[in-house]
């Protein structure tokens, strides 16, 4: 697709059991855009990349070093880990406190080690970390905070966070409820991709009706989304078109996000995973049109 041109026409779509149906499909995928792109090609759609997020790495980080020193002083009773580009970015960044073998050994002192999701659980295999407790789907900050409070009260429990982007804000509001003293330490934060025209392209097509499935796998993804929107004054048009055409979300914390912008998505797998997603929203998308159709 020509990235400056906001006319494109869905193709016809083609039968049903072809998945997507030939139909146009916006993914706002960055770093793993191209693996999304080839899901939605193999379930017979046609994709429109749209990235929305780019990682910026701190510079100067020095809560990460704070973290590091007070993590080889035995001053955490918890650790939360919640990714995996993020325990790998923070290894990275502690390297002058504490090496990967340092890091490693610190984190089998600590009590309670978390990993939010598949991701940071495979690092901590890596590193030869045992024990650490793996939260259940769907991952989101309340999984999180129950497999915390499972292992005990939070009163006076010292916890320290791995940041994933953006501050999670109802999980430090919940713990610190409880009684614990949180720690955050951020080691990247969103950003707009440097280029944003084929976002903006894509939300024209949206908005225009050109495409009218859009798969979103994050919170961060639908506001930047809809920043951007507001920036090309599209927000009201692209919310009207997406309650008209197929809005899939990955998982519950994409959902909120989405319903805040006042969108009800109509796919949600069962699964938090990209591969579950676009299956998901491949098996349904045809249906979903058919019935908003006639309505």
């Amino acid at each position: 697709m020509d990235e400056h041109d906001f006319t494109r026409k869905e193709p016809p779509p083609i039968p049903a059991a072809s998945g997507f149906g030939g139909r146009a499909v916006v993914t706002f995928e960055s770093r793993r855009a191209a693996e999304m792109a080839s899901l939605v090609e193999r379930h017979g759609g046609a994709p429109i990349t749209a990235p929305t997020l780019r990682e910026v790495p701190l510079v100067e980080n020095a809560l990460a070093l704070d973290f590091a020193r007070a993590l080889g002083a035995g001053a955490f009773d918890a650790v939360i880990l919640m990714t995996g580009v993020g325990t790998r970015a923070l290894i990275e960044e502690i390297a002058p406190s504490l090496d990967r073998a340092a890091f490693a050994a610190a984190l089998g002192r600590v009590e309670l080690v978390v990993a939010r999701g598949p991701k940071s659980a495979a690092v901590l295999r890596e590193l030869g970390v045992s024990g650490f407790l793996a939260v259940p789907e769907p991952n989101t900050w309340r999984e999180v905070l129950r497999a915390v409070t499972d292992r005990g009260s939070l009163a006076g429990r010292r916890i320290a966070v791995q940041e994933h982007g953006a501050p999670s804000l109802e999980l430090y509001e919940a713990l610190r409820g409880g009684g614990a003293a949180v720690t955050p330490v951020p080691v990247y934060k969103w950003a707009l991709p440097e280029d944003t025209r084929p976002l903006r392209a894509a939300l024209h097509l949206l908005a225009a009706g050109h495409a009218r499935v859009a798969l979103f796998t994050s919170r961060a993804q639908v506001e930047h989304a809809f920043a951007v929107a507001a920036e090309e004054h599209l927000v009201e048009p692209l919310r009207s078109a997406l309650q008209r055409g197929v809005v899939a979300s990955i998982g519950p914390v994409c959902t909120e996000a989405l319903r805040a912008e006042g969108l009800t998505p109509d796919v949600e797998p069962e699964h938090p995973r990209m591969g579950h997603l676009v299956k998901a929203a491949a098996e349904r998308a045809a249906s979903i049109l058919l019935a908003k159709e006639a309505t």
